[in-house]
């Protein structure tokens, strides 16, 4: 397996959206209900690029097999050190490590940058793919927020985990 994690680039933002598209339209992960197009989904992209925050791609065999992010966890400035994290996969490419090795990389990316805590917002607590490997890297249960969100006719929980990055709250930061 040829696997290369790297900088995500806008020619690889129609793989992207494809592999989001389905995450809404099949799956639990994610409460959106109607996949955004492409259009919007380059409008996220560069939003967060812009913004200072990483966006990484996974390739295996040359084909985007999956994707991660970090993005604002809230926008008020007091949050500025705290990032929430995304991951998603093509669903042929579940249960290889490929998504492990891009929230390692979205981690040591993120503690390069400054920032000092990570949130994972899981969607649905029976995902315990998910839950599992954001625990597998290090991340603690914080709680559950029971019956949120409703997708597929039924009531969805999500899955608060959090994570510190670099110094996290032993030191205040100098500078942002």
């Amino acid at each position: 397996m040829s696997l290369e994690i790297r900088p995500a680039i806008a020619a690889d933002l129609p793989d992207i959206a494809e592999i989001y598209a389905e995450a809404v339209r099949f799956g639990t992960a994610t409460f959106e209900l109607v996949p955004p197009d492409l259009t919007e989904m380059t409008r996220r992209f560069q939003a967060l690029t812009d913004g200072g925050f990483p966006y990484f791609t996974a390739a295996l065999e040359g084909r985007v097999a999956g994707y991660a992010y970090a993005g604002p966890y809230r926008p008020r400035p007091a949050y500025r050190f705290t990032v929430e994290n995304s991951v998603y996969l093509a669903p042929a490419t579940h249960r290889r490590g490929i998504g492990r090795q891009l929230l390692e990389r979205l981690i040591a990316d993120c503690k390069a940058r400054g920032f000092r805590q990570m949130i994972a917002v899981i969607g649905d607590s029976a995902n315990a793919a998910s839950i599992g490997v954001h625990a597998a890297c290090g991340f603690q249960m914080i709680g559950t927020h029971p019956n949120v969100g409703l997708k597929f006719g039924r009531w969805l929980d999500t899955v608060m985990m959090q994570r510190e990055l670099g110094e996290g709250a032993s030191t205040v930061p100098s500078v942002r």
